[in-house]
């Protein structure tokens, strides 16, 4: 590691174990840190398919519990066998490139709302990171003036 990213990758560590400890996710210490850009691809194309939630949930385990390596295509393809996908039509996906563009703008708005963490609810110009428990995301919304409807029956 050199000049600021020794400075910058244990602060950055730190903080991902803070939150997955707040939100009482697991984590493990990693020795290695993966591009997950094909991933992130994936991860658009799951969702499209009704299974982003099981993707993403299956992605962090592998990465952040695991310590797999999520830019090699066979830990992406067995992932997406969990999660009941087609592995063939994932690769055509990730080949194509169909879901570079929304990533690139995903990627683009959190870069100019300066947004580090997902998931992150965004209201009125204002953030809040890992809305986990319920008070937290309730008080925000009220701070932004949000009214409470009433359930329906």
């Amino acid at each position: 590691m050199f000049g600021e990213d020794a400075v910058k990758i244990p602060k950055i560590k730190t903080r991902w174990r803070q939150v997955a400890q707040k939100a009482a996710l697991p984590f493990s210490e990693r020795t290695h840190s993966y591009n997950s850009r094909s991933a992130q691809e994936l991860g658009k194309w799951a969702a499209a398919q009704g299974s982003g939630k099981k993707f993403h949930q299956a992605v962090y385990r592998t990465y952040f519990v695991d310590g797999k390596n999520i830019a090699k295509i066979d830990v992406l393809m067995e992932l997406v066998e969990t999660v009941g996908l087609s592995a063939e039509q994932a690769k055509i996906a990730l080949e194509s490139r169909a879901f570079s563009q929304a990533v690139d703008a995903d990627w683009a708005c959190s870069e100019k709302m300066d947004i580090e963490l997902v998931p992150t609810c965004l209201f009125n110009g204002k953030t809040l990171e890992n809305p986990k428990e319920y008070e937290l995301l309730a008080q925000f919304l009220m701070e932004n003036n949000v009214n409470r409807r009433n359930a329906v029956s």
